[in-house]
């Protein structure tokens, strides 16, 4: 009932629309032609995320997908070579997560085409979410009809489910110190970016643990070299699939902030946020258990797995909507090494189809 064909076209024209995050209008506008050219309607929420409904028989399954990339993502020129399609190398592919989006439209169309019953499918594709899941955040999952879902949105191989993904915190810290001429009186000056870089070298950071990290990605400060600076910031994160391990590793962090700043008379400014919720998934989860069964009937090997990155699926599980990702074949993503084996499209949206055989 796949047509591989057909999937990879669509593939390919997904990824010649570029889509940065927030900039997501167009490739949803193809996005909702595709779908009311097989007669659903399309919602466009709010916060451009598009959400359709394929009737059916018993208990309705979501499939989602995001439709944003990274960049760089203008005039991205696929190339397929022995199966595998990869970008020109000058850009990213954008199978993060086109690919996603392109198994879930092919699937729609097979059962469209088909005379086999399958449950209602319910399918909502969100933006923004390679900038904190924004899309997924702002969306109104009381509109949902379905209890469970599966996101298309992961890479390894093929059998790759992700049931267990970390929470975030993310830290935003200032320095405040004291400004000084730095040639004629530096002692009287407090240097706001070296008690920041004292706190970041006392910090534990990188790979904490299997189930921990945490990075400092982001510092800024200083005017001139001529001026003692009175103000430094940072930006960075703590990850876990543990929560005790999570606020440990936070306080660890701000514990570095606020003790460098005290033992220079500086102060530390410094905002925690919670960015998503972690989620842990098992064979006892009925989502798990259909994706597994599905894999199985088409002769695919379940790999349930971990991951230290978030996706929608984080927010999804947190609103009460327990949801896996599931492994397209994408490798390599965020850069321009990026690349898919067509193969794998075509295997998950066999095992899509599969999933969607009534209850």
């Amino acid at each position: 009932m796949i047509d591989e064909k057909n999937l990879l076209n669509l593939f390919l024209d997904l990824v010649r629309i570029p889509s940065p995050s927030g900039q997501e209008g167009a490739v949803a506008d193809a996005i909702a032609a595709q779908l009311r050219g097989m007669g659903l309607s399309v919602e466009r929420d709010e916060a451009g995320n598009l959400l359709s409904y394929l009737d059916g028989e018993g208990e309705p399954l979501l499939l989602t997908a995001h439709m944003d990339t990274v960049t760089p993502c203008e005039n991205v020129r696929p190339v397929v070579r022995d199966g595998v399609v990869y970008s020109d190398g000058t850009t990213i592919l954008g199978s993060d997560d086109k690919a996603g989006v392109a198994v879930i439209l092919e699937v729609l169309r097979a059962l469209r085409d088909g005379d086999t019953a399958h449950r209602p499918v319910e399918v909502l594709f969100t933006v923004r979410e390679e900038v904190g899941l924004e899309g997924a955040k702002a969306f109104d999952t009381r509109r949902l009809r379905s209890r469970m879902a599966i996101g298309l949105d992961a890479g390894g191989d093929q059998g790759t489910l992700v049931v267990s993904a970390p929470a975030q915190n993310s830290l935003e810290a200032t320095i405040h110190g004291r400004m000084a001429h730095a040639g004629a009186h530096p002692e009287l000056g407090i240097n706001a970016i070296r008690v920041l870089a004292e706190a970041i070298a006392a910090m534990p950071l990188g790979r904490i643990d299997e189930e921990t990290t945490a990075n400092v990605g982001v510092i800024a400060g200083g005017t001139a070299t001529n001026i003692v600076p009175d103000l430094a910031t940072a930006r960075g994160e703590a990850r876990s699939r543990d929560e005790a391990k999570l606020q440990a590793q936070t306080d660890a962090m701000v514990r570095a902030l606020e003790g460098r700043a005290a033992a220079h008379g500086a102060r530390a400014d410094v905002r925690v946020t919670r960015m998503y919720d972690a989620y842990n998934l098992s064979e006892a989860d009925a989502v798990i258990a259909l994706v597994t069964g599905a894999m199985r009937a088409v002769g695919v090997m379940p790999l349930m797995m971990p991951t230290g990155g978030g996706s929608d699926a984080n927010v999804f599980n947190s609103a009460g909507v327990p949801t896996v990702q599931v492994s397209c074949g994408m490798a390599e993503v965020h850069t321009t090494n990026e690349r898919i084996a067509v193969a794998d499209m075509v295997s998950t949206a066999r095992i899509m189809l599969a999933c969607v055989r009534p209850a």
